[in-house]
């Protein structure tokens, strides 16, 4: 039997910008008021080793990657820095190990219905600038790719979360171990996944 809708998982991780903006609560509680449950967390620098192993998972992350930046500097009608996709994920995995190891991030696992989705949903975007008013990264953060490869940095956007549920279960035991994943039960799953909502009134 497969694993219920309400069983599935994601990785949220705040990235030092979150942390140092004092978004940590606005953050979480987005992710609270929508129904998700927490199930780990905790705080760590990581190694710029840590986040290039965390990237590259998937081993069809660099090409991947590098032909949609490619074609995203094409689609505004901009030249790309190089036509070779592993030019360019080299340069961008440069600047992210050097971004998400330049301080404390908080990672998360969130559980619950549609997570992973639901997760990416409320982060928005990659490129603030262009995210949705009323996702994380479209309502707090100004940065831009524009501005970003003007300083020769990585986008500034809070938050990593995972693109897939195989992408998240990789990066969940990547970043936790078993034992650091707790079960528990809240309240209000009586009200999400009860069927016939018949715990109410008992």
């Amino acid at each position: 039997m497969e694993k219920h809708f309400s069983k599935e998982r994601t990785l949220i991780v705040i990235k030092p910008d979150g942390i140092q903006r004092g978004l940590v609560g606005e953050i979480i509680g987005r992710y609270e008021k929508i129904g998700l449950k927490m199930i780990a967390m905790k705080m760590l620098v990581p190694t710029p080793e840590h986040i290039e192993e965390h990237y590259t998972l998937d081993p069809e992350w660099r090409r991947v990657t590098g032909e949609k930046t490619i074609a995203s500097y094409k689609a505004k009608g901009e030249k790309p820095p190089t036509e070779n996709p592993l030019e360019v994920t080299e340069k961008l995995l440069k600047n992210l190990k050097k971004y998400i190891s330049s301080g404390p991030v908080l990672a998360m696992v969130w559980q619950g219905a549609h997570s992973v989705q639901l997760g990416r949903k409320l982060a928005g975007g990659t490129e603030p600038l262009t995210s949705d008013v009323g996702t994380i990264r479209g309502d707090y953060v100004l940065d831009s790719y524009a501005m970003s490869d003007t300083d020769n940095r990585s986008i500034r956007n809070l938050i990593h979360a995972s693109g897939s549920i195989d992408e998240a279960e990789m990066e969940i035991k990547h970043w936790f171990e078993k034992a650091e994943l707790i079960k528990h039960t809240i309240f209000q799953e009586k009200i999400l996944y009860d069927v016939n909502l018949d715990g109410i009134l008992e």
